[in-house]
């Protein structure tokens, strides 16, 4: 296996295995995330939405032809994760010392990675005709 295939391989099974784990506490109504989505302004749907959105980027990460685009829908999902502690929850929600917050960051960095290992995939899911003549030049290579 080519080092950047097993890098990119390692980078899915970071993300698909955090997003996946926190699912059970999005779904059950856990009381730090009932808490969290409280806190936002958008619970109860916030909470079941989010989790579907990231068992949904789940399974695009973990297939090769949609890796690219379970990236993205990840990276906006752990932008969120990163963002609410960051200017409205604060670090420590629920005296977790910053559980929720440290684990989405490894999941936004290998997201970002995947996204920059895949960007050439991205663009396959754009129509040819919104793409810019450069990007069609690299399409066909």
């Amino acid at each position: 296996m080519r080092p950047l295939n097993l890098t990119a391989w390692l980078l899915r099974l970071v993300a698909i295995v955090i997003m996946l784990q926190t699912l059970y506490f999005k779904f059950s109504g856990a009381e730090k995330s009932v808490c969290i989505f409280t806190t936002l302004g958008i619970k109860p749907w916030g909470r079941t939405g989010t989790g579907v959105m990231e068992l949904l980027a789940s399974l695009l990460i973990v297939l090769p032809k949609t890796t690219s685009l379970g990236a993205l829908l990840a990276l906006g999902i752990m932008s969120g994760a990163v963002a609410g502690p960051l200017f409205v929850l604060g670090l420590v929600v629920k005296n977790d010392g910053g559980q929720l917050f440290i684990y989405a960051l490894p999941v936004l960095i290998s997201t970002l990675v995947l996204l920059i290992i895949y960007r050439k995939q991205l663009l396959l899911f754009i129509p040819s005709t919104l793409l810019p003549n450069r990007f069609k030049m690299h399409l066909s290579k």
